[in-house]
């Protein structure tokens, strides 16, 4: 059964988003929207939910439809709330004073600890505040789930909790999930629409399996317009010659079939497919100024502490070398950042513990991407920490996908995945010879995700990382280290953290 048919849509918010968009949402539907920063999936949500009118095109929603929308933003409004208020909010007011138990009920099925359902929001993770939204938008019991990013600043436990939750809703709950996590979509869905300027494409398949057929199909599309393109060009020189040989002889039949010919060619080249070039936003390159230093860093069985002194774990002995790609795994608390922090503390020469090799030139990001001052400009952050000329400062913005306009606007005002791009700009003109990631991915694309593997792959960059995107991870590291029971511990992969985190392989 139908619930949501959308009919030529298209949207244009100062540029064109997409256009000509059909496509239907039926019942046990969970339809994956794949699209780079900035092409139009949160658009589209809103417009399927009813906060933003369509440019162009119609939305024929079911009588009586209920669409929750869950987004990415936490209104300002919800951070001095509690979850329990917040969700509680959520219920129409006749109803909140005798059914508040459904605050509770929802909490317990999305497993949120007794302990944080009464503090402010304001003071919990990123991803306690996402679980907060998706229970506020549950409460009221929508027809339709519309997800905007939800996997953004889970843990893998709470990732595996969701994907859990969410293949034990009602199957005939449709679900519309935009997400960069590659293996999230793969876990979730069954539908996938690859959100385009034109030809958005729609598969029933996950989305790997999806885009690989459109992968296929892209390369058959692209044959099939040089085969027309070059048949028309075949057909403009045999009509060249007749041409001439009309001429001369005085031959109206042979003008005719010049005419012919040549209108054979026009309709050819007009009715040649136009293929998909899928416009960047921005390219992700990495900088490996190289070091004739084996061992870059030496942890002689350190202790990595919390601020306040709390003890978390000891390193043992732990050497990391050129060309490593370590992936630092454990659960959220268990110190993965405080041991990035305590390295780039020694490599500013803050921390003594650390054994430094002296020709190391780091870059350090954190996943937040404090590094980037939100009350600069792009412009001026690269012009004053580097000595690269106006000019050549706005071209190496341009690449990274900050356009002219963008590059004078406060960073602050940039999206997610504008910042990311930024922020590996700024590492790569560092000319580094190492690299300290803690959640490289958050809020870059899937284009942006698989560009930072091929480029800490192929420029054979040494780094330690954090990550919580199971591709990323499986595809970048090969070195895995493993807090756990009070140790660092070195182990021959992901698997077995991967199995104990979410309880797959």
């Amino acid at each position: 059964m139908t619930v949501i048919n959308i009919n030529a849509l298209g949207v244009t918010l100062g540029d064109p988003l997409f256009r000509d968009l059909s496509l239907t949402l039926s019942k046990g539907d969970r339809i994956g929207l794949v699209a780079a920063n900035g092409r139009g999936k949160s658009t589209l949500l809103a417009c399927l939910a009813g906060d933003l009118d369509p440019t162009f095109g119609e939305i024929t929603r079911a009588r009586g439809l209920r669409v929750g929308f869950v987004k990415q933003v936490v209104p300002p409004e919800a951070l001095d709330l509690s979850i329990h208020d917040w969700v509680l909010r959520a219920l129409p007011a006749d109803q909140a004073d005798f059914e508040a138990w459904r605050v509770d009920v929802v909490l317990g099925e999305l497993q949120v600890p007794y302990e944080l359902q009464h503090r402010p929001l304001r003071d919990l993770s990123g991803g306690w505040q996402r679980t907060a939204m998706l229970a506020s938008v549950w409460i009221t019991e929508p027809d339709v789930l519309l997800l905007d990013e939800p996997t953004n600043h889970l843990d893998l436990n709470r990732i595996a909790l969701l994907e859990d939750w969410l293949s034990a809703l009602p199957g005939d709950v449709p679900i519309v999930i935009t997400s960069h996590d590659r293996a999230f979509l793969d876990a979730t869905t069954n539908r996938t629409l690859f959100l385009r300027p034109e030809q958005s494409r729609v598969f029933p398949l996950p989305f790997t399996k999806a885009r690989a057929v459109l992968e296929d199909e892209d390369v058959a599309a692209e044959r099939q317009q040089a085969n027309d393109l070059n048949k028309a060009k075949q057909l403009r020189r045999q009509a060249a010659k007749l041409k001439n040989v009309g001429i001369n002889s005085g031959s109206d039949l042979l003008l005719t079939k010049t005419r012919q010919l040549k209108e054979r060619a026009d309709r050819l080249e007009a009715e040649a497919r136009p293929v998909h070039r899928e416009r960047s936003a921005g390219d992700i390159r990495l900088a490996n100024s190289g070091t004739h230093a084996r061992a870059l860093i030496t942890l002689d069985d350190i202790a990595v502490e919390t601020p306040d002194g709390r003890l978390l774990y000891r390193t043992g002995k732990k050497f990391i070398v050129r060309g490593d790609r370590i992936v630092l795994l454990g659960t959220n608390g268990t110190g993965k950042t405080q041991l990035i922090r305590t390295i780039q503390q020694a490599l500013s020469g803050k921390e003594s513990q650390v054994k430094c090799a002296p020709s190391i030139v780091s870059a350090y990001s954190d996943q937040h991407l404090s590094q980037l001052d939100d009350s600069d400009t792009p412009h001026g952050m690269i012009i004053s920490q580097f000595n690269i000329g106006d000019q050549r400062a706005r071209s190496v913005l341009a690449g990274a996908g900050i356009n002219i306009q963008m590059q004078e606007t406060r960073i602050g005002a940039l999206s997610g995945g504008q910042k990311a791009r930024l922020a590996m700009l700024v590492l790569r003109l560092k000319q580094p010879n190492f690299y300290l990631l803690d959640e490289p991915t958050n809020h870059l694309d899937i284009e942006g995700q698989e560009a930072l593997e091929s480029e800490l792959i192929n420029q054979d960059i040494s780094c330690l990382l954090v990550s919580h995107d199971r591709s990323f991870l499986r595809n970048v590291g090969n070195r895995f280290w493993w807090i756990r029971n009070g140790k660092l511990e070195e182990v021959d992969g992901p698997e077995a953290y991967l199995s104990a985190e979410m309880g797959v392989g």
